[in-house]
């Protein structure tokens, strides 16, 4: 039998989004690794129009 989640996933959404807010170091780590992965999509497609 499975077990019963206590949480919806819009709950848990909305709660990372609220210790997101309260906590700036976090946030701008979040927004470096997004930033990161960005420049590395970018990086792939100028690589991908070369060949």
């Amino acid at each position: 039998m499975r077990k019963q989640l206590r949480y919806s996933f819009d709950e848990l959404v909305d709660e990372n989004k609220k210790e997101l807010e309260n906590d700036p170091a976090l946030m701008m780590e979040v927004e470096d690794r997004v930033e990161q992965r960005q420049a590395e999509r970018i990086h792939e497609k100028k690589a991908d129009k070369e060949h």
